[in-house]
């Protein structure tokens, strides 16, 4: 009888049985819902959460199906921290900076105003230490993040006056969120934190006097053009912005090690997606803004920027100060940045000088 179960066993090998293990787990399907902080298919942020959902059900032959919600389809774009958090959705996709009421040390793990740009930190989350503080930092709120997306150097913002010096930012109201909003309050300016789908109607209606959002690609999408006047660059408060997918620690731990590693490869697969994709879509939009729709393209002066930055490095000093793990985090930040900064001077900036030269 022992020989027969082993002749039958291998007969099923020798018959194509190989597969057999995943045709088991196929039927082992996993159902979660994805809720995120954007506008429903919106480009670049809403459509890297789609192709995250798609390369996670495709990549796992079916076992997990992932259903995606925009902000407000299921829960509030600004309440995607507690729904994944408490288990109501198993997977979220958003931005680190909106949770500094949770804990102060997140906006780290966003965008740091003059700090990384994508490349850099990149380099510091998946080679430098900041993944695992990442995961330090959520582990009490029983998530799990990875970087899921980041849409480079943004732009500073869409302005209904003029900024020719610090003075102009006295009394601005201005949608900016994470640290940059911080920084500009002290700069004399009011800030005010809301999600995307309501700029258009408070930058129209007088309601704010400027917004931040992202960049050409999706500042054209939102029509930002038709209610302000000046369009500033560069982007200081968000040189590399990082975009998170948060997992129900519960619901990761439920699949088997070989959907966890495709669940977080497919956040790293579509982390360097989006930062192509901005590339190659804000150049383009960027044309159209100016060639097409007349828009006012302008540089905020140095001495603007100077007093920025001056701000900036009070605030994220002032944050680590406040909480252990938030100085845990800026010294590794702070070190990396310190590091990387004389590479990218030697490699990224000379060689853009050089490209420039007529």
């Amino acid at each position: 009888m022992k020989r027969r179960d082993f002749i039958n066993k291998a007969g099923m090998v020798a018959g194509g049985a190989l597969v057999a293990p995943s045709v088991v787990q196929a039927k082992a399907k996993f159902r979660w819902k994805m809720v995120t902080a954007w506008p429903k298919n919106f480009p670049g942020l809403g459509s890297g959460a789609n192709l995250l959902a798609k390369m996670i059900n495709e990549m796992s032959g079916g076992r997990i199906k992932v259903k995606v919600y925009g902000a407000n389809e299921m829960v509030p774009a600004f309440e995607v921290f507690d729904a994944v958090s408490k288990g109501t959705a198993q997977m979220g996709h958003s931005g680190a900076y909106y949770w500094k009421g949770k804990s102060a040390a997140t906006q780290f793990f966003s965008a740091v105003p003059f700090g990384l740009t994508a490349q850099e930190m990149n380099a510091w989350l998946y080679y430098g230490g900041g993944m695992e503080l990442w995961r330090e930092l959520y582990a009490p709120f029983n998530l799990i993040p990875a970087a899921a997306g980041n849409s480079g150097v943004q732009m500073a913002g869409w302005f209904n006056r003029e900024i020719k010096s610090v003075a102009d930012l006295q009394g601005l109201k201005m949608r900016i969120p994470g640290l940059g909003g911080e920084v500009l309050r002290r700069a004399g300016g009011t800030t005010v934190n809301m999600p995307g789908g309501e700029l258009f109607t408070s930058l129209q209606s007088g309601a704010i006097d400027a917004t931040e959002w992202v960049g050409p690609y999706n500042d054209l999408a939102f029509g930002f053009h038709k209610v302000a006047k000046f369009y500033y660059y560069p982007g200081w408060h968000e040189p590399g912005s990082t975009m998170e997918a948060m997992i129900n620690k519960h619901a990761f731990n439920e699949l088997s090690d070989d959907l966890q590693s495709i669940v977080m490869a497919a956040c790293k697969a579509v982390n360097m997606d989006m930062i192509s994709d901005y590339t190659a879509r804000n150049n383009q939009a960027l044309d159209a803004l100016v060639n097409k729709h007349g828009v006012k393209l302008m540089p905020l002066p140095d001495d603007v920027l100077r007093k920025l930055k001056q701000l900036s490095e009070e605030v994220v000093l002032e944050v680590a100060k406040n909480d252990p793990m938030a100085q845990k985090i800026y010294d590794s930040f702070h070190q990396f940045r310190t590091q990387v900064t004389r590479w990218s001077a030697l490699s990224e900036q000379s060689f853009l000088r050089a490209r420039a030269l007529v």
